[in-house]
């Protein structure tokens, strides 16, 4: 068993954890694919369709408490005719977690127990900082290390200055800009081959179009995934990928494919917000007035380095609305929890 699941990640840690549930006669799995209702999980007897026991989803307050894909679970086997049915999910070493869609106050988990994820825009027309700071904040608090991949590069006149600009939105991040049709694969393969590590989870996280099932395309050696070509309309690539789904490479790397997300929401990322935008953070020290709102304060050390150019005006904004949406949810968590509140509708 230890040996066919090593090849989707099983560690002794793991082997560790899951004891009290192998007391109870229970299947260690990792949830492969999310369905509407059913969940692919493979375990040591192979490819199973599970559903979440009713247990479990009763008692799960949110639905990031509820089995995602990259997560560890574990099963009552086939009983009666009935789906084996995944009653516990092992303790998540990363999460990449977002608010879900809407005005419905509650997170999602995109993928789980990732080591790497690759965050990926091309260098068309979609290319965007303001978009790419916020998938960053969203890495960075999730607990696993962020690459930013830059693709399409052959659609690119100046991949170089355009990696400068989006290395700089954090401290050491890696930057690499990539064309995955290139015929010959250490032109596109060579940067990533650090993060290819046996064993180890890499997520592709990025808007629609960006190259996301092309990249696994030429990872895995074959079509596997369905692609689309770019629209002439906008420049930009059709939707393809519908589900987030878990695929072993050749070389036993796992990738993590995600459908396209143009709009990500934050979840609790306070400090991940922070972080990406260090250096206003550090100006801001500087600043005549502890509560100084960088606009038109005397003193203000931001709004001196804008006037100085050596901040954009679009990074502050960008900043600026990235703390009013995390003020704004927070807000909507506590009239939730407000006591002798009705019903909530969110």
């Amino acid at each position: 068993m230890a040996h066919s699941l090593a090849l989707w990640g099983w560690t002794p840690l793991l082997e560790e954890q899951f004891a009290p549930f192998a007391e109870k006669g229970r299947l260690p799995g990792r949830v492969t694919l999310e369905y509407n209702q059913f969940l692919r999980v493979q375990t040591a007897e192979g490819e199973l369709l599970a559903e979440v026991a009713g247990r479990l989803r009763y008692q799960a307050e949110s639905r990031a408490e509820l089995p995602a894909v990259g997560d560890w679970v574990a099963l009552r086997p086939t009983q009666g005719g009935e789906p084996p049915r995944i009653v516990a999910i092992l303790p998540r070493r990363s999460q990449f977690v977002r608010k879900v869609k809407g005005q419905k106050t509650d997170q999602q988990v995109i993928a789980a127990n990732v080591d790497t994820v690759f965050l990926m825009t091309s260098l068309n027309l979609d290319f965007n900082l303001r978009r790419l700071e916020r998938y960053l904040a969203i890495a960075l608090e999730s607990g696993a290390r962020p690459v930013l991949l830059l693709t399409k590069a052959d659609l690119s006149a100046d991949p170089a200055g355009l990696v400068a600009e989006a290395s700089r939105l954090a401290p050491d991040l890696p930057c690499y800009a990539i064309s995955a049709l290139e015929e010959d694969p250490a032109a596109w393969r060579a940067p990533l081959e650090p993060y290819l590590i046996p064993g180890e989870t890499i997520a592709l996280i990025g808007s629609s179009g960006v190259g996301k099932s092309t990249l696994l395309n030429r990872l895995l050696g074959e079509d596997r995934q369905r692609v689309a070509t770019i629209r002439e309309t906008d420049d930009r690539g059709h939707h393809t990928t519908r589900h987030r789904e878990l695929v072993l490479l050749p070389n036993r790397t796992l990738v993590l494919d995600t459908p396209g997300m143009r709009e990500i929401q934050l979840w609790d990322l306070d400090e991940a917000v922070e972080t990406v935008f260090d250096e206003i953070d550090q100006l801001a020290q500087g600043c005549r007035f502890r509560d100084c709102s960088h606009e038109r304060e005397p003193g203000c050390a931001v709004q001196a380095a804008i006037t100085a150019q050596t901040l954009s005006p679009a990074r502050l904004e960008s900043y600026r609305k990235l703390q009013q949406e995390l003020a704004a949810l927070a807000q909507r968590k506590r009239d939730r929890k407000r006591p002798g509140r009705g019903p909530s509708t969110s």
